[in-house]
């Protein structure tokens, strides 16, 4: 699937999100208050020329400085801009040009809308696998975001190369996207349709696991993911029986180990994030309820105590025991099999 047929999907054939055929591009309803108050006060037309099929706002963000990979219209652009005050930034970019125009309108209208004296957002035009003609620095950005976007990638490992090349040190990539539970056949990735709609370029889910891995992202973690239901007859006849998930990763540029590995550490949730006074979630399976003193593997541990973490948790132990491999971090397949109901589409 060639850069243009994507660029024509999104900059002329999709008009708004109503004239999207299929579910993959929803939003859970779930979304924290903190979140919704700054959801609201994005401007109406870039919320509808939203297209992503997640939430893409990891927790501490306060002062960051954040990079979104296509982020077309600017709606998680705008809410990030919201979220990390005005001594952060955040970067946009994409490569249609009319999703970019949508986005460039409105820099002013948000910032007055967060109480700013200026925009603290800057829009790109570029390919996500392409960063370095953009002039973007090395180790640069605390957080990069994407949302249902590197599905429609025709070279996925350049993207992960280029997002571990930008991040901080202890930063990480955080992203939405669409997964299949076994590979695509290459003939459906000439479907506009099945292409646009984030499911013919979507990656087997443990073919990612792998890339991500060779990318440097050791340890990738699963935050949260749910089923796709398609209701398409017409789209799920093409794609004869393959199964989608959308998941939210978040993978960390830190020295992780292969495995998780058993230390005797433990860590304490402070409760000093101010969103999340009550639990810490670090992933779908790392939810750290305030005050609790929690055993967890090395790689868990680096992760809170070698990112903007570490102000929050309290940190016992240290890696001079090893005491063999940590069996609380699950393993196989790591999507629910059963839908959920209550999805709003974008």
């Amino acid at each position: 699937m060639k850069y243009e047929n994507v660029q024509e999907y999104y900059g002329k054939v999709l008009q708004g999100s109503d004239d999207l055929q299929t579910n993959a591009c929803c939003t859970p309803d779930d979304v924290p208050e903190y979140l919704r108050k700054v959801l609201a006060k994005i401007h109406p037309e870039v919320s509808e020329k939203y297209y992503g099929c997640g939430l893409v706002a990891p927790n501490v963000l306060a002062g960051m400085d954040i990079l979104d990979l296509g982020c077309g219209s600017g709606r998680d652009v705008y809410a990030l801009a919201g979220l990390v005050g005005e001594n952060g930034s955040v970067v946009g970019v994409d490569m249609t040009d009319e999703q970019l125009a949508v986005a460039r309108r409105h820099g002013g209208f948000h910032a007055e809308a967060f109480g700013y004296a200026g925009p603290n957002t800057v829009f790109h035009k570029g390919y996500i696998e392409k960063l370095d003609a953009l002039g973007l620095a090395d180790a640069s950005f605390d957080i990069i975001v994407s949302n249902c976007v590197i599905n429609l990638s025709p070279d996925k490992p350049a993207v992960l190369a280029e997002a571990y090349r930008l991040l901080k040190p202890g930063g990480e990539l955080y992203f939405s996207d669409v997964y299949a539970d076994r590979r695509v056949p290459t003939e459906l990735l000439e479907d506009p349709v099945l292409y646009g709609e984030c499911l013919s370029g979507a990656l087997y889910w443990n073919d990612f696991e792998n890339l991500a891995k060779a990318a440097g992202f050791s340890d990738p973690r699963l935050v949260e993911d749910r089923v796709l239901t398609i209701e398409n007859p017409e789209i799920e006849a093409k794609l004869d029986g393959i199964g989608f998930h959308s998941a939210t990763y978040r993978l960390f540029k830190l020295a992780l180990e292969p495995a998780c590995e058993d230390y005797g550490q433990t860590v304490t949730y402070l409760g000093t994030e101010p969103n999340d006074p009550a639990e810490f979630m670090l992933d779908k399976s790392h939810i750290f309820k305030t005050g609790d003193k929690v055993a967890v593997c090395g790689n868990t541990f680096m992760m809170l105590r070698d990112s903007r973490f570490a102000p929050h948790f309290d940190f016992q132990g240290n890696f001079d025991q090893h005491l063999g491999i940590f069996a609380g971090c699950g393993g196989g397949l790591p999507f629910e099999t059963t839908s959920k109901p209550a999805n709003t589409c974008c």
